[in-house]
């Protein structure tokens, strides 16, 4: 038995190993990548990859440039330069939406640049682990970013800019993706950047490692309802188009369909085996698995277990 735990043990590690190398080589690849930049409304725009992970928001004016979230690092060059396209002013400021390395892998050069650094509390306290460890390939971990990283400023519920002549709102939204998710609103160019609550790519990715729940990823989808509007314009944190309220309410609506059916198998005492044979996902899986590293596979267990299936997710 004691070989078999160092065995285990040994596989923990190589694998930990692997995938490190592997995401530094893929980082290494990002240098390649071409950023594009497109208008949303108002003075926001919207920086993209190919694929439209990470999407970047962009608010600019006479007095500055503030960002959301800042992608990978080798790709922060290319992202000031797609942001010299439509302004001449210095950046000035950075909000994260959470901690995926995604959205804040580029911190530490835009810092460098003088960039203030701006995210919630939770999300900050993610900075401080040893490592972060990520929903996909069944937890992966990945280095804790340096210090010059870190936002310098965090705050626990709101947080307001006054800034080329508007308020930028920045708040804390109900613990869906992880647990520190920031919206950011810009309500005179009336656009609603949502981060990783809201994807056009992939069902919702609920980071449990950092927080993320089902029951919040619904009412943060519902608050980001309310306060859209018919002429809302809303950047996805992965998607390669702006959307609306409308798609917004689809989104809800089929999690909220795929809810009811877990929780209808789990009320007949259906086990995990059964209700991913019964694929309540079936309906949808067309349009929202056009993300290979998130498929109804990793997501279906989580609505199970959430909603009282038996054993527990993290142990499986």
């Amino acid at each position: 038995m004691m070989k078999f735990h160092r065995y285990l043990h040994s596989l923990l590690i190589a694998s930990c190993i692997l995938f490190v190398t592997g995401f530094a080589r893929g980082q290494g690849n990002l240098q390649d990548v071409e950023l594009t930049i497109v208008p949303v409304a108002g003075n926001v725009y919207m920086v993209q990859r190919p694929g439209g992970g990470g999407n970047i928001g962009v608010f600019a004016g006479p007095e500055g440039v503030l960002l959301v979230d800042s992608l990978f690092a080798p790709m922060s060059d290319k992202l000031v330069a797609a942001v010299k396209q439509v302004s001449d002013e210095e950046i000035r400021f950075l909000i994260n939406t959470h901690i995926h390395i995604d959205h804040v892998g580029g911190n530490e050069n835009l810092a460098e640049l003088g960039v203030l650094i701006f995210a919630h509390d939770n999300t900050r306290l993610r900075f401080l682990e040893e490592r972060s460890r990520f929903p996909r390939a069944g937890g992966s971990f990945v280095p804790q970013q340096p210090a010059a990283a870190r936002p310098v400023v965090s705050f626990n519920d709101t947080i307001s800019f006054h800034l080329n002549g508007e308020q930028v709102q920045a708040f804390l939204a109900p613990p869906a993706h992880t647990d520190g998710d920031t919206f950011v609103y810009f309500p005179e160019s009336d656009v609603l950047h949502l981060g990783d609550v809201y994807r056009t790519t992939s069902y919702p990715i609920i980071d449990q490692y950092n927080g993320g729940t089902l029951r919040g990823t619904i009412a943060a989808l519902d608050k980001a309802i309310d306060i859209a509007g018919p002429e809302t314009k809303i950047i996805p944190g992965h998607g390669l188009e702006v959307v609306g309220r409308e798609e917004l309410i689809e989104f809800r609506s089929m999690i909220l369909d795929i809810q009811g059916q877990v929780l209808s198998m789990i009320q007949q005492g259906k086990k995990l085996a059964e209700v991913m044979a019964a694929r309540p996902t079936a309906a949808y899986d067309a349009k929202w698995t056009d993300d290979p590293g998130w498929t109804p596979e990793d997501f279906v267990p989580i609505v199970y277990y959430e909603l009282g299936g038996s054993g527990r997710l993290l142990d499986r």
